[in-house]
């Protein structure tokens, strides 16, 4: 088993004791991720759909970071402290991922890390490297 530690700055760096993410041989782990802008590390200017879309960028920046892309993902968890923006969820969500769509959970919450309304992880996996025989 080799891990990995992934890390890029072209998502929010960690504001915690935490890494990006893990990868560990094919399967990557991706930390949570909130609507942070990474050069500024604020969080972005807008409306729920600017947060949504922000969470998304992230995502796919620590994806690519791990040497694959949303479409390795199998697994994502979203966080809401409104259900009532999980349509919206839906909708940009189309704009990232084309079918066969990941497995999905959408939690309703109390709170999320510096008061923002969205937080998304996931699971990766990543395809194996196939090289041309000699």
């Amino acid at each position: 088993m080799t891990k990995e530690i992934i890390q890029t700055t072209k998502a929010p760096k960690a504001i915690g004791t935490y890494s990006q993410a893990i990868k560990i041989n094919q399967t990557v782990y991706l930390s949570g991720q909130i609507p942070l802008v990474p050069e500024t590390m604020l969080i972005v200017k807008g409306d729920i759909s600017a947060q949504i879309t922000q969470v998304f960028d992230n995502l796919k920046a620590v994806a690519e970071a791990a040497g694959g892309d949303l479409s390795d993902i199998v697994k994502l968890n979203v966080f809401l402290t409104d259900l009532s923006h999980f349509p919206l969820v839906n909708e940009i969500m189309g704009h990232y991922f084309e079918q066969p769509y990941p497995a999905r959970a959408v939690v309703g919450v109390a709170g999320l890390p510096k008061s923002v309304s969205v937080e998304m992880d996931g699971i990766m996996h990543l395809k194996i490297q196939e090289y041309p025989a000699c």
